[in-house]
């Protein structure tokens, strides 16, 4: 009835409606799209469903109309193809339309005056996240260093592709559920505006060597990967705004970009540095993201940065909000002239890697000036620092630009309940003006190198003059959801605390419970496997539902949980097992790598510690085995988080066939059965997946032997064993 009513007011217009139920459409004037319910057509050649191929025309999708590029069961990241593809088309506008299920929903390329308004991309392409609640997994990690050969797409997808464009509009218009929502390459003199491109796993709105153009008024909530409260904080290069690589004079104002990897990730670029590309050495003076203005936005509840802008100069940030933030509120790692005034700068630092943490954070900065914030309860307000440049000191960037951490000003701000005020390290210079103090810990940490200067009270400037567009106002429009510990991610990327949610909370080894959020009463859940049993319940927050098996060995299983339309299928393992592990402390004259047998026999010493555990799955993070509530013998052990050893072992019942081991180690791992290697990656390295195989050829019980070293940072360790399909015909 509403693409009736659609077609009827579009015949009434002149416009002629175009019925859209296969690959190849080409639109030449202006029209009305319609597409009929429940329609999937696949994008075969890689040139697009719809391909707009004239300038001047308008193209409005008629309500109920949608644009489906891969069946509703395909997995997202096998999405393939683009659904509207525009290519050296002028002033081309594309009104109401629904896309999904493609690699990129839309791809613009040269498309000066390009409008899109009202567009719904959700659910095009994203990864599936290796990491999960108990470590990060290092693949997830997103490259946008590179993007001049169209790495970005041809890599990640994005919701909406624009290139090579200049004076386009997007605005009105969502993004939900997928990876990057928009990516602007060599786009300028635009306006983004009033758009709500949150809860995405990649980047909100992205720019790579894109200048001139108004960001404002959009929602780019919850863009993030790389995240577990209270486990590890690593962001993955995730960002609510991105900007790379030479992107000057842009104005962004009035933005909600909370919850972010960082909320805003800039990054003078690669070629501004001089790493890749050759140019005269004045060219590298004053390279980067340049004189570009974010005021009026929320850059909150990071899993790193508020703001990260790095080999940059002239920028301005002011009237921002950078409240709990997990490392810092402001990194300008080699940034100059770049002024810092007037933000809201609150409990940043919480979850921070050693001394980058707290307020304001500067490595190598020139001649920057905050003045005018207001700074409370961060872990350090001012952190400043310089010293040996290393090899950088080769790089042209370095040469021309003379990074040396002097002429720094910070007057007029207010620090309240800080732990502490300012920090200087290595040579560098500041001017201090007056600021107030109100009851900080400690009020300054200096080397001998820094040297300080007193200046009087600096003025605050005024408040720059800029325009937003929009009408929109999202800031603070989630205030349910502040706070890092909402940020509660999938396979697939953040939950957006709306959907259905089936989440893992707890795994014993022999049992596993899930919670289930924004489900009804009547929800059903089914399993599949054996010698497994199913208790639900329900708590305040959610209703929960328990696996238990009801003897020793590897149980795999299948829940399917259905609410309505909506329905999921959970497939997972019970390794019901006891397994004696003896944990230790080793030195460098006993390193595993060097000498094996004495590390070995460092676990029947006196000083280690041994208890009997349910699984071998530690998140260990940035602590050791005495900080995992194991035994009170482990405990009181107090065995550090860094250099110290592992060996468990266990009889598992097995049956005929053929087992799949599994681990997530950092550092080394050794998994050994029946005497026999399976895994080995006896080596320092961050978090990594390794796997091996078993076979056996009748049902026993099998001898497991893992050992496991760290040497220092972060840790982890996980044991995993399932049985391998039987393939044979």
């Amino acid at each position: 009835m509403i693409i009736a009513t659609a077609v009827s007011i579009a015949a009434a217009q002149g416009l002629p409606t175009v019925h859209v139920t296969k690959d190849d459409v080409r639109i030449t004037q202006s029209c009305l799209v319609v597409i009929p319910a429940d329609t999937i057509i696949e994008d075969t050649n890689g040139n697009g469903v719809i391909q707009i191929a004239a300038s001047n025309v308008e193209v409005t999708f008629a309500p109920g109309s949608q644009l489906r590029g891969s069946p509703r069961d395909r997995r997202p990241d096998e999405y393939k193809g683009y659904g509207i593809r525009i290519d050296g088309q002028s002033n081309v506008t594309i009104k109401g339309a629904r896309i999904s299920g493609f690699w990129s929903g839309l791809w613009a390329t040269k498309a000066n005056g390009l409008t899109l308004d009202t567009i719904d991309a959700s659910d095009n392409r994203r990864a599936y996240l290796k990491s999960t609640p108990a470590a990060e997994d290092s693949d997830d990690w997103l490259f946008p260093h590179d993007n001049d050969q169209n790495q970005w797409l041809e890599n990640y997808g994005a919701a909406m592709y624009v290139e090579d464009s200049n004076q386009i509009t997007v605005r009105n218009s969502k993004v939900r559920h997928g990876q990057n929502a928009l990516c602007l390459d060599r786009v300028n003199g635009s306006k983004i505006y009033d758009n709500n491109f949150s809860f995405n796993s990649g980047w909100g709105i992205a720019l790579w060597r894109s200048s001139r153009n108004t960001i404002s008024r959009n929602a780019c909530d919850f863009c993030v990967r790389g995240y577990s409260h209270g486990v590890y904080n690593r962001g993955q290069d995730s960002a609510g705004i991105l900007m790379f690589e030479q992107n000057c004079d842009n104005v962004v104002a009035e933005n909600s970009a909370t919850h972010g990897g960082d909320s805003f990730f800039g990054f003078g670029g690669k070629e501004a540095l001089g790493e890749v590309g050759e140019h005269p050495p004045d060219w590298y003076k004053g390279r980067g993201n340049n004189n570009n203005l974010l005021i009026g936005n929320d850059f909150s509840y990071a899993p790193a940065h508020g703001i990260e802008m790095t080999f940059s100069f002239g920028n301005v940030f002011c009237d921002n909000r950078l409240v709990e933030n997990a490392i810092c509120g402001v990194w300008g790692g080699f940034s100059q002239n770049t002024l810092i005034a007037r933000n809201q700068i609150e409990g940043n630092g919480e979850m921070a890697y050693g001394l980058e943490r707290g307020g304001v954070n500067i490595d190598h900065g020139v001649d920057n000036r905050i003045v005018g914030n207001a700074f409370k309860a961060n872990k350090c307000g001012v952190h400043l620092w310089g010293g040996q440049l290393g090899s950088f000191a080769e790089r042209p960037w370095a040469k021309a630009n003379n990074p040396q951490s002097k002429g720094n000003l910070v007057a007029g701000n207010q620090f309240v309940g800080d732990l502490l005020t300012f920090h200087l390290r290595g040579p560098g210079e500041l001017v201090l003006g007056e600021n107030s103090l109100e009851n900080v810990t400690e009020e300054m940490s200096k080397e001998t190198e820094s040297l300080v200067r007193k200046g009087a009270t600096a003025k605050l400037p005024e408040k720059p003059r800029y325009v937003a567009h929009g009408s929109t106002h999202p800031i603070g429009a989630r205030p349910q959801l502040r706070g890092r510990q909402n940020i509660i991610m999938t396979e697939w990327g953040p939950w957006d605390h709306e959907s259905p949610l089936v989440r893992m909370v707890q795994d014993t080894g022999d049992s596993v419970r899930y919670d289930l959020h924004n489900v009804s009463a009547n929800v059903a859940m089914t399993i599949e496997g054996s010698d497994i049993v199913g208790e639900s319940s329900q708590n305040q927050d959610a209703r929960t539902f328990t696996l238990s098996s009801t003897k020793p060995g590897v149980h795999p299983y299948v829940l399917r949980v259905k609410d309505g339309d909506w329905q999921r299928e959970i497939r997972g393992t019970l390794i019901s097992a006891t397994w004696d592990a003896a944990f230790f402390k080793w030195a460098d004259a006993t390193d595993p790598r060097n000498d094996l047998a004495a590390w070995r026999k460092l676990s029947q010493g006196r000083a280690a510690a041994s208890g009997r555990v349910k699984q071998l799955a530690f998140k260990y993070g940035w602590g050791g085995p005495s900080e995992q509530n194991l035994s009170d013998s482990i405990t009181a052990a107090k065995l550090g988080g860094d250099h110290f050893g592992m060996i468990a072992k266990a009889q598992l019942p097995l049956s005929a066939g053929t087992w799949e081991f599994t681990t997530l180690s950092d550092d080394g791992v050794r998994v050994v059965a029946n005497g026999k290697p399976v895994i080995e990656n006896w080596a320092w390295h961050g978090p990594t997946r390794d796997a091996g195989t078993l076979t056996l050829d009748k049902d026993q019980t099998v001898e497991i032997v893992v050992e496991h070293f760290e040497i220092d940072g972060y840790s982890v360790l996980e044991l995993g064993v399932s049985r391998k399909p039987d393939t044979t015909p």
